[in-house]
């Protein structure tokens, strides 16, 4: 049965709930929604209440116009609401980077993991090329190009161009689509060129777990180990042999344990 939050603009964000416990919610990344991480939710509800929701403008979510990364924070803090006033919550990709904004905004979040947050490093040509991917990713999608939108992110990130050419023609990627934005919005694409936002993780209050593959391109372990050395209270776990798609019969013991750990530790 799906259920339904409404955030402070008065968008429905739908989300299942499932098991019992201590409360987590998870946070997809870009062209996921409820089914990407139904079945780690399904592990994970062995110990916890977990919520799974759509991000706004996908699967059963609503939308309302104009977007910020705000509204998405407002979204969470309503999911939070509704399972108890607080909650642990774990983020994948760009997830990871929306659940880093909402716990430096102060919600009340009990214990935070970061699955591969794909920021990019403080070089300008790195940053110069981040800014342009967004720029015409968003171009396309403005002329209603999302099959070429669609490319142009999987190219970048690597897919050969066969693989991306299927992909990109898939109908739910393309009814996912119009929502890239929001995740190069969450990423600080945009304004930053992709950096490390520095000053949100040094705000995170909340005891935090960085995850990264063995497998995954180098950046992502960089990334992760330069965010655990910044947050207050921050730890690191390398998953072998794993990539950007780990399993949840992989990721699942690791969140276990870490959203599990004693409260003092």
């Amino acid at each position: 049965m799906t259920h339904f939050a409404t955030s402070a603009d008065g968008t429905r964000i739908a989300y299942d709930r499932l098991g019992g416990g201590p409360a987590v919610v998870l946070i997809g990344g870009m062209f996921c929604a409820r089914p990407a991480t139904r079945e780690l939710a399904g592990r994970l509800a062995e110990r916890f209440t977990v919520l799974n929701y759509d991000r706004r403008g996908r699967g059963e979510s609503g939308d309302t116009a104009p977007y910020a990364v705000r509204r998405e924070v407002e979204d969470l803090a309503a999911l939070i609401t509704e399972a108890g006033g607080s909650a642990a919550v774990y983020g994948h990709s760009s997830g990871a980077g929306l659940a880093l904004e909402a716990a430096a905004a102060g919600l009340p979040i009990t214990r935070l993991v970061l699955h591969e947050p794909p920021y990019g490093s403080d070089d300008e040509d790195e940053r110069r090329t981040a800014r342009e991917l967004a720029e015409n990713v968003q171009a396309a999608l403005k002329d209603d190009r999302r099959a070429d939108a669609i490319k142009l992110f999987l190219a970048a990130s690597g897919m050969p161009p066969e693989t991306a050419e299927g992909t990109a023609a898939d109908p739910d990627m393309q009814a996912i689509a119009p929502t890239m934005p929001y995740d190069f919005e969450v990423m600080g694409d945009t304004a930053r060129g992709g950096a490390i936002p520095e000053d949100l993780a040094r705000a995170v209050a909340a005891p935090t777990l960085l995850i990264a593959g063995s497998a995954s391109p180098p950046f992502f372990r960089d990334t992760a180990t330069r965010l655990t050395a910044l947050l207050p209270n921050g730890e690191y776990t390398l998953l072998e042999g794993q990539d950007h798609a780990a399993p949840a019969d992989q990721a699942a013991p690791v969140i276990t344990a870490f959203l599990a750990a004693d409260p003092q530790r």
